[in-house]
């Protein structure tokens, strides 16, 4: 086993027990491994491809994570006291673990509800549908099963179908056009779904954006208008039931490269998050979207914020479902803290970066843990190098 990986942030030290690095290059095809119901349903020994090392699998403490409930109505009513007390309760859990839940968010409950109804029709389809509509190489958009195009090992027990979203697009009908263009015709209302699901999202995530602002004590409009031209990315994910449970994971543990993540799960649970060198479980609550900090965003609060270290376990005997959006900034903005964020004589902890490049080193040369940000920091600065580092 390998020694722990201390993870520095702005305000924690924590250690954790990182996965080994796989010292193998991507594998398009990995030995024909394809994740349809008879591997799903199967009954014998699980395939190696998908057992996780007993570091990653660490059981949790049982215990659930004590994360805020913020109540975003507050916006709605002006309440400047409230923002200010909500700002706080954000601000404390994003210094210790960049995960917090909102209320009263502004999502239709109809609409989420639509967007789970919908994400049977996409992985009931027949296998042959999927695997026409498997994501490119080197892509984000399409079909994923077990995410065996990318890897050969330590494959996550799910599946999934992602879509990119365009903040500024003139079309309201961009995913419905993607749909019809990938699943077919008979898709085009689950486009539409997705579209309104979207625009929601968007919308949401950018009122969070000012809270996170007030947060920081920067310009509460910084990162809003930061994001309102972004580009950002939609996945339905599929959890079959697993009758080996303990040996593999829906989700491996990692923290999001993306900007912000705003999930929703459904009330089988498996999310859980690393806080204080344990695993806690997070309660699935119909009326609440869970928010986590990334990757890029700790970078854009100069590492005071933290990326959240998080995983999903699957379920012996029910499926489970979630359905997330990765807010993202267009691909050439530059990432960099604001000015005013910065204390006299504070060094900035990253280096400006572009999201296209941290994009492509996850999508090309990493394989996203607990370190993607230092190791992609590193990658860009030996980018003239011949030895970059890489853990695919």
């Amino acid at each position: 086993m390998s020694p722990p990986l201390m993870e520095s942030s702005a305000s924690t030290l924590v250690i954790y027990p990182a996965s080994q690095p796989q010292q193998e290059p991507k594998n398009e095809n990995n030995g024909g491994i394809v994740f349809g119901s008879n591997l799903q349903q199967m009954q014998g020994e699980m395939p190696k491809e998908f057992l996780w090392p007993s570091r990653d699998l660490v059981d949790t403490t049982q215990e659930e994570l004590k994360e805020p409930l913020v109540d975003l109505a507050i916006f709605k009513n002006g309440d400047e006291k409230a923002i200010a007390n909500a700002a706080e309760l954000v601000r404390t859990a994003c210094l210790k673990h960049g995960f917090f839940q909102v209320i009263n968010h502004g999502v239709d409950p109809d609409l989420i509800d639509a967007a789970y109804h919908e994400i049977d029709s996409i992985f009931k389809l027949p296998l042959s549908k999927k695997m026409g509509a498997k994501r490119k190489p080197g892509g984000v958009s399409g079909y994923s099963g077990a995410h065996a195009d990318r890897y050969s090992s330590k494959l996550p027990w799910k599946e999934t179908f992602s879509f990119l979203y365009d903040h500024q697009s003139f079309s309201n009908s961009q995913i419905v056009d993607n749909f019809k263009s990938v699943l077919g015709e008979d898709l085009q209302h689950t486009g539409r779904v997705y579209q309104k699901y979207c625009e929601a999202m968007k919308d949401l995530s950018l009122v969070i954006m000012e809270l996170l602002a007030i947060s920081l004590g920067v310009d509460r409009g910084h990162y809003r208008r930061f994001f309102e031209d972004g580009d950002s990315i939609m996945r339905c994910n599929y959890y079959p039931p697993c009758n080996s449970a303990n040996l593999t994971l829906g989700t491996g543990p990692h923290t999001d490269p993306t900007s912000l993540t705003i999930l929703h799960q459904d009330q089988v649970g498996g999310l859980e998050v690393f806080v204080d060198n344990k695993w806690f479980a997070v309660r699935p609550r119909s009326e609440a979207l869970v928010i986590n900090i990334g990757d890029t965003f700790m970078a854009l609060s100069n590492g005071r914020y933290k990326s959240c270290l998080h995983r999903a376990l699957v379920n012996t005997y029910r499926e489970r479902r979630s359905l997330v959006y990765f807010v993202c900034p267009r691909e050439d903005k530059i990432v960099r803290p604001p000015d005013n964020l910065l204390c006299r004589n504070e060094e900035r902890k990253y280096p400006d970066f572009t999201w296209s490049n941290l994009f492509e080193f996850t999508q090309k040369h990493y394989r996203a843990d607990v370190a993607t940000l230092q190791s992609f920091i590193e990658w860009q600065q030996c980018s003239n190098s011949k030895s970059k580092p890489s853990n695919f």
